[in-house]
């Protein structure tokens, strides 16, 4: 598999460059590698490439050549952009106090067949897809050829801000395909075009290049919700910085501060004021450009986000295209064995210079992840043998449900109408009230599970109960296994750590771990509930 590339008519840039800078450009014989061409008012003007930057004269630029450059291209818009009409060229002005322009960039632009075959299949999944990558890194070019493809099947709607998409002008250029083009009068008004899309053209997909205000990301929100399919680009590099950005983290499902109770604190073994993910995510995919041929992919971002705000190191499908155009995919590992790898918990805004995707290497407290054979089960992989069953939540978050059922692989058919359902799911307070809801379920027979809190961890732990799904207390024990397990817990606390928490065990398991605590001259307590009692060790 290669690449086509095809460059969108350089002769037509060189044609509004000085003609000193137009010839500079073609001794240098690197059209393919050209990124932009840099004008500065009193500085030598300068070609950008992939891996360097070429002066392009001795003189510097002056007046007349800027005024040169703007006389011959298109006018500039609100966001001082403009283009050549037909073409993929972006020419963006800087000015001074006085609003005269001081200096031009002149990027080239191109349409690069083949770039989207690294997520193809993502893309053509019908899930909403956001790429985020650093300036320059090819995210518009992706996009691009991600709408032609999908403009072949689906009606696509393509909002172009600053018509880098389609090209300046009025007919978009044919890199686009069969994909309709709708152009903004002014970048504040992105997300008012955003809407209109979706209510006048009836589009399945709409495509967005540089989401980057509040506004436009409530608007992808509300498009998300109407079932419309979203590919876009935002500005950023990883995940984790997508997050704590306060104006686009709502495009992940943003993240809040919640107030634990005690017992849960303990069985987390966090502080009672943690974080977690505010809604569910705007889109499903998050795709993050690394380096022009190395992608990494979060194939289901609220497990993601759910992930990092609890400590866990994320590990996400990494893929790569070789020198032979083959496409790698080193696929993510299973949830269970990503927390079990992760031993010690990373802080959410650890911006370091440690990988991000790999454990830190020093904690001031461990939990132990727990392990359930048959229910801690590979994201997206349903249990076998088991019936799906019709459940109505009432009271219940239906995104929660959806997404606890899902990470336990569990066939969940979510009703909207308690006469459809085999089981209802209720709150505590519900049940309390004797809702008249809740009176016909009885009065029908239908098993009724109570929840002490709306989360997904109490919706998993019924899920689980409704499943018949075996508990670990069930598993015969192996001493051994907990003896070492202890025996390294006590080996963290002596070399510095502040405590280690084990998994819940059944009393005998918990009295040998107090034994092996005292023999080591450590101090243990249990904390929690049966069957979610656990020991904690560490130094007095």
């Amino acid at each position: 598999m290669t690449q086509k590339r095809i460059t969108d008519d350089l002769q037509a840039l060189l044609g509004v460059l000085p003609p000193a800078v137009a010839e500079s450009l073609v001794q240098a014989n690197n059209s393919d590698n050209l990124l932009e061409i840099i004008l500065d008012l009193g500085r030598v003007p300068v070609a950008r490439f992939v891996d360097k930057e070429v002066p392009l004269s001795q003189g510097e630029i002056t007046h007349n050549e800027i005024d040169y450059v703007v006389s011959r291209i298109g006018e500039f818009d609100a966001d001082n952009r403009a283009g050549l009409e037909r073409t993929l060229h972006r020419i963006s002005a800087i000015r001074n106090r006085r609003g005269h322009i001081v200096g031009l960039t002149c990027r080239v632009g191109r349409a690069v067949y083949g770039t989207i075959d690294i997520i193809q299949d993502l893309v053509e999944s019908g899930k909403s897809i956001l790429l985020l990558g650093r300036p320059g890194i090819g995210k518009t070019t992706m996009l691009r050829e991600a709408a032609r493809i999908l403009a072949e099947k689906k009606r696509v709607v393509i909002v172009d801000t600053s018509n880098e998409i389609g090209g300046d002008g009025d007919v978009p250029h044919p890199a686009v395909g069969r994909a309709r083009r709708m152009q903004v009068a002014t970048p504040t008004l992105q997300h008012e075009v955003m809407i209109e899309a979706v209510e006048n053209h009836n589009p399945e997909v709409i495509v967005i290049d540089e989401i980057g205000r509040e506004l436009e990301a409530l608007a992808a929100r509300t498009i998300a919700e109407r079932g419309v399919q979203l590919v876009a680009t935002a500005h950023g590099r990883t995940l984790e910085n997508l997050l704590l950005n306060p104006t686009l983290s709502d495009l992940v499902g943003g993240i809040e501060s919640v107030t634990l109770s005690d017992e849960e604190a303990h069985r987390r073994g966090t502080q009672k004021t943690v974080l977690e993910r505010r809604a569910p995510p705007t889109f499903d995919i998050l795709v993050e450009l690394q380096e022009r041929d190395k992608l990494v992919v979060h194939n289901d971002v609220a497990a993601a986000v759910d992930e990092l705000v609890r400590g866990y190191p994320l590990r996400p499908e990494i893929r790569s295209l070789d020198e032979a155009g083959e496409v790698h995919i080193q696929k993510a590992a299973p949830m269970h064995q990503r927390q079990q790898a992760a031993g010690q918990r990373r802080a959410l805004g650890n911006n370091g210079e440690e990988n991000p995707y790999e454990p830190v290497p020093h904690s001031t407290g461990t939990r132990y992840p727990e392990s359930r054979p048959a229910v801690e089960v590979e994201q997206n992989s349903p249990q076998p043998n088991l019936r799906t069953i019709r459940v109505y939540p009432y009271g219940v978050a239906r995104n929660r449900l959806q997404q606890a059922a899902k990470r336990m692989g569990l066939p969940v058919l979510i009703v909207r109408d308690a006469g459809e359902a085999e089981v209802l799911l209720t709150q505590r307070t519900y049940y309390r009230n004797h809702q008249q809801t809740i009176q016909d379920a009885e009065n029908r027979g239908i098993p009724i599970f109570v929840l002490r809190a709306n989360t997904v961890s109490q919706i998993e732990q019924s899920l689980a109960e409704l499943f018949n799904l075996p508990e670990e207390n069930s598993y015969p024990v192996d001493y051994e296994a907990v003896t070492n397990q202890t025996r390294a817990a006590i080996e963290a606390v002596m070399n510095g750590q502040r405590w280690v928490d084990l998994p819940p065990a059944t009393p005998a398991v918990r009295r040998l771990q107090h034994d092996l605590a005292r023999q080591a001259e450590l101090t243990s307590h249990s904390y929690g509930k049966e069957p979610n009692r656990r020991v904690r060790i560490f130094r007095e």
